[in-house]
């Protein structure tokens, strides 16, 4: 093994696909970005064009290499994370996609959860999932599509329909169609994966009405998979590493040993906490979930998901046009001292952990002739924070642990003001590592573990670097008082709209 050669992460997220070339040290060497088309067919409805996301990544990965100055055999080894939950069904034959890709964030299916919990099938999906039964998964959007693509049934009865999340739809094409396969983490957050038994539930596959002849195969987050054609790189690079974007960025933040936490602020914001090999049984709405398995073990992790996170700065931007750039939010919201009153609960597309309300919508309170821009920006840039906090809450009673440091990656994470005001609501240190992009970086030492590229884990943890931790320095009534009156937002948000049950 040459330390001259790189890795190579594909991070296909939910707003962008992108590919980052990594040197030994875990440092960057060269970063290639391009954005795809968001559809929204309906209100609640989310999807994305799977072609282009395949399309989007084939392009940043050639340019990545290219714009490097590298030869293609300096890439050692692939690794892939992704947005998860977001379900692709394709045909075997033609390799394509049968409709568009159902995003993690659409809710057309939450009348059927609601059938679901009616019909008293909530605590038995949890026990074996570890998940809430909610249209976030993958289960019920493979459910719709089955249902609702003319021909879909017929031809899944045939055995020419594939199934996959973005991890599994990446790597079906990289390898020209050879490989159908996905990882635990991602098989973890499709509600009808058993986390314990670690294989597809049949008892769900019925309840849910589909076929396994779709489903991929699972495998560890750590191994060779296959190697990419030779039209996408030359040579015979293995893609070897799979992990589900939040599960990577864990894996990159080195939250390997029990009690660990990180939050990712992307669009939305996502917190684990590592619970070693034991599933954790949350009793305050969060997730059990796998954390990944390398070299033989799996490490399970409790999850609080957060829909609307960094997406409420772009909804600024985009929705309403108080901002040109998001990054511009910072120095808006620092106009003014504080909030003056204003709250934003930013239920765009329902709540998330630990609240679970589909039909809950955006809500701005407070609002008086005295608000004004910066008001907004700052009521938005605190509302990511409480919906963190909300999390940390109800992961510490489910774990009777209390957080003693939260690490935090993402691109909102550049932003001083969040996480100043994170760690006075939390009450706790907050820690900025030197590399951000610990999505990508998580991917990149699962890659290069199973090639020996890098040795061993301890090699790795050895690599993370603190660029920067914020302290509580609000006085802790004051941050109370903030936190009930967002509790009072959240209440006035929840139950907004009643959707006919389907």
């Amino acid at each position: 093994m040459k330390t001259s050669q790189f890795i190579l992460a594909l991070d296909q997220g939910t707003t962008s696909s992108r590919a980052i070339i990594f040197d030994h040290n875990g440092t960057i060497k060269q970063v290639s970005q391009k954005e795809f088309k968001q559809i929204y067919p309906k209100p609640g409805w989310v999807e994305h064009d799977a072609n282009e996301i395949w399309e989007s990544q084939l392009q940043v990965l050639k340019d990545c290499v290219k714009e490097a100055g590298i030869s293609d055999d300096a890439i050692n080894a692939i690794g892939i994370t992704n947005q998860r939950e977001t379900t692709i069904i394709w045909n075997r034959e033609t390799g394509k996609p049968i409709h568009n890709a159902i995003v993690w964030q659409d809710r057309r299916t939450a009348g059927y959860c609601d059938t679901l919990k009616a019909a008293g099938k909530a605590e038995m999906i949890q026990n074996k999932t570890g998940l809430v039964v909610d249209a976030y998964f993958s289960g019920t959007k493979i459910k719709w599509i089955l249902d609702n693509v003319d021909g879909a049934r017929a031809l899944a009865d045939n055995g020419k329909l594939a199934f996959g999340t973005v991890d599994s739809w990446l790597l079906w094409n990289l390898t020209g169609g050879k490989v159908h396969v996905t990882d635990v983490t991602n098989a973890s957050r499709t509600m009808i994966y058993n986390i314990r038994e670690l294989k597809w539930d049949n008892e769900l596959l019925e309840l849910l009405d589909i076929p396994a002849s779709i489903l991929p195969e699972v495998r560890s987050s750590s191994e060779v998979y296959g190697n990419v054609t030779t039209d996408v790189l030359g040579g015979d690079i293995p893609i070897s590493g799979i992990a589900g974007d939040q599960q990577s960025a864990l894996f990159g933040q080195m939250c390997t040993r029990v009690g660990m936490a990180k939050s990712t602020y992307g669009t939305g914001c996502f917190l684990m906490m590592n619970t070693g090999e034991y599933v954790v049984k949350s009793t305050n709405n969060l997730l059990s979930t796998i954390a990944w398995q390398v070299n033989g073990v799996t490490q399970y992790a409790l999850e609080g998901s957060v829909f609307v996170g960094g997406a409420v700065i772009q909804w600024l931007r985009d929705g309403i046009g108080i901002l040109d750039d998001a990054s511009d939010s910072e120095a808006i919201a620092m106009e003014v001292e504080d909030n003056g009153g204003v709250y934003f609960v930013p239920a765009l597309t329902g709540l998330g952990a630990p609240h679970w309300d589909a039909y809950a919508r955006g809500t701005i309170i407070g609002i008086t002739r005295g608000t004004n821009r910066a008001h907004l920006t700052r009521a938005a840039i605190e509302s990511i924070c409480y919906q963190v906090n909300d999390v940390v809450r109800a992961m510490e009673a489910d774990t009777g642990r209390s957080l003693a440091e939260l690490r935090v990656d993402g691109g909102a994470v550049a932003n001083n003001l969040l996480l100043q005001f994170q760690a006075d609501i939390l009450r706790t240190g907050v820690a900025r590592p030197t590399i951000l992009e610990t999505t990508a970086l998580g991917a990149a030492y699962l890659a290069g573990l199973a090639t020996g590229y890098w040795s061993s884990m301890d090699e790795i943890a050895s690599q993370w670097g603190l660029d920067k931790k914020f302290e509580p320095s609000m006085e802790e009534e004051k941050a109370r008082a903030y936190t009930a009156e967002w509790d009072r937002a959240v209440g006035r948000s929840k139950m907004w709209i009643q959707e006919e049950k389907s």
